[in-house]
């Protein structure tokens, strides 16, 4: 520790041996300093401020029939896209800054100048902007700002217009490919059925139930075909005397018996329909009034039949009227079970020909079923277009017609009279601890370049020889004298230094003006 307040009392010595060539130097420092200060170019900012109006009465009024933008997306957008190379040109028109540039080169840094100049800035929430813009003329600058703002307005405007015209185009291009895609899928959904006709489901039901159905549609008929077979045989047996004749039997007006069995078959048919009609409906329904009457009309014909029957009795030996009528009943069961024959035949064919048909079946309704998938996806998206064309034609009137997005200059380009830059004070203090810091440093370099030995302990560490005593220095009265002039002058050049920085501080403004007049 003692080592190094040694070492810090000679570097302090030997700068205040030379602190006379130190404030020279930190005088010219200071004054080219602050001559470089003051003829900096004073920097204006010009600024505007603009409102985006989003609030309008239609809008709510208007609501799910338009389209509503995102209006903080759109400006910030607009934002971004302002301070663009194309916008920058135009500004350097409007402002007839490309009249002073002469080569490609110079354009270039100009228009890299101005877009890092240039500030947008937005409030959030408010859809208020500020643009600023500094330069050293604050005619440009206003007009620059000026020009900013009506690429911003007309951007705003036209920006939306064009968005409309852009989104119907491109609606209107979709329109026409989906409906090229729907009109092809129509056209193959159509030659599909064509050429799958009777195929296709929905056509009489499901594949798979119509199998079912004629599987049982030929049990019933082969059932029904027994059935009548059994009859058949029946009557044949009682034709051929195998088994007892039974027979219905009425009575006519005299107490005979009267035998008719096909009369006597659909009297029971008959009545078996009335017992049927009556779990539904009541006696007074026709159903009921007209099976009634039928009824009795066949048992008037029974009676009738009997009593000519009775009349012609005794017609010969081999004659048999049951006989007669079991012979007719025998055609009508051969004749039925001929039909329910056919009928089993009819069914077993449609069953063979749609067992035939599964393993085409699952193919067509397969396809038929993409085919449809195709042609539905394809409809909805056509008609999804149509609506959107529709809501963007009306958005895009409705944005003309009303002005949804409407501009409010708040405050007009204005560039205030005291200039924003530079900052001369705060230069002028760098300027002066930089000036003192030199002149510090150029005394404390001569001392190191021409050495001298302030304490005995420093002779002793650079020769390593024993130093074995000192002998002060007796000044006399001229040198005493001039010594204090030396000190006053350099006391009075530091306050002078003080004194001239605490004026500028000041007086800058002034002093700037006065200087302007004497360019160098």
């Amino acid at each position: 520790m003692d080592e190094l307040i040694t070492r810090l009392y000679v570097f302090i010595k030997g700068i205040w041996k030379y602190r006379l060539l130190a404030i020279i130097v930190a005088w010219i420092v200071a004054i080219v300093g602050w001559v470089v200060v003051l003829k900096l170019p004073d920097n204006y900012e010009a600024s505007a401020r603009i409102y985006v109006d989003t609030q309008n009465v239609i809008r709510p009024l208007m609501e799910g029939m338009t389209v509503s933008t995102n209006v903080q997306h759109q400006v910030s957008i607009m934002g971004r896209t302002l301070i663009s190379r194309p916008n920058v040109e135009n500004v350097m028109r409007m402002v007839d800054l490309d009249v002073q540039v002469k080569t490609e080169k110079e354009k270039e840094r100009l228009i890299t100048d101005l877009m890092q100049d240039i500030k947008l800035a937005a409030t959030a929430g408010d859809n208020i902007f500020t643009i600023t813009y500094n330069h050293k003329n604050p005619v440009l600058a206003r007009d620059v700002v000026q020009s900013l703002l009506t690429i911003f307005v007309e951007e705003g405007l036209d920006g939306k217009k064009e968005d409309s015209t852009s989104a119907l185009r491109f609606i209107d291009q979709q329109i026409a490919a989906y409906e090229e895609k729907l009109i092809e899928a129509e056209n193959a959904l159509t030659k599909f059925k064509q050429e799958n006709l009777g195929l296709l489901p929905g056509q009489g039901g499901d594949y798979y139930e119509q199998l079912l159905k004629a599987q049982e549609d030929m049990k019933q008929a082969k059932l029904a075909l027994r059935e009548a077979e059994r009859g058949r045989d029946a009557i044949r047996k009682q034709i051929s005397g195998d088994e007892p004749v039974f027979v219905l039997e009425s009575f006519d007006v005299e107490g005979e018996t009267i035998v008719n069995p096909e009369i006597d078959a659909r009297i029971q048919s008959l009545n078996e329909k009335l017992d049927s009609l009556r779990l539904n409906f009541t006696e007074l329904h026709p159903d009921i009034v007209s099976t009634k009457r039928l009824i009795a009309q066949l048992e008037e014909q029974k009676k009738e039949e009997a009593k000519r029957f009775s009349s012609h009795r005794d017609l010969g030996k081999d004659y048999s009227p049951m006989l007669q009528q079991l012979n007719v009943a025998l055609a009508d069961a051969e004749a039925a079970v001929a039909s329910m024959a056919a009928r089993v035949e009819e069914y077993s064919v449609r069953y063979e020909n749609l067992k035939s048909m599964s393993s085409a079946i699952p193919r067509v309704e397969a396809e038929f079923t993409q085919l449809n998938r195709d042609y539905n996806v394809n409809k909805a998206n056509y008609e999804r277009l149509l609506e959107r064309r529709i809501s963007a034609r009306m958005s895009g009137e409705l944005t003309s017609a009303s002005g949804l997005l409407s501009f409010r200059i708040i405050d007009p380009p204005q560039v205030p009279e005291i200039p924003v830059g530079p900052e001369h004070r705060l230069l002028f203090s760098l300027v002066f601890v930089a000036a003192l810091m030199t002149g510090i440093a150029v005394a404390f370099i001569i001392s190191q370049v021409r050495p001298a030995f302030y304490s005995q302990s420093n002779l002793r560490e650079v020769t390593g020889l024993p130093v074995l005593g000192s002998v002060p220095m007796v000044w006399t009265g001229e040198q005493i004298a001039h010594r204090k002039h030396r000190l006053f002058i350099f006391g009075l050049s530091i306050l002078m230094l003080a004194v001239i920085y605490g004026v500028l501080i000041l007086y800058f403004r002034k002093l700037n003006n006065i200087v302007g007049m004497f360019p160098f």
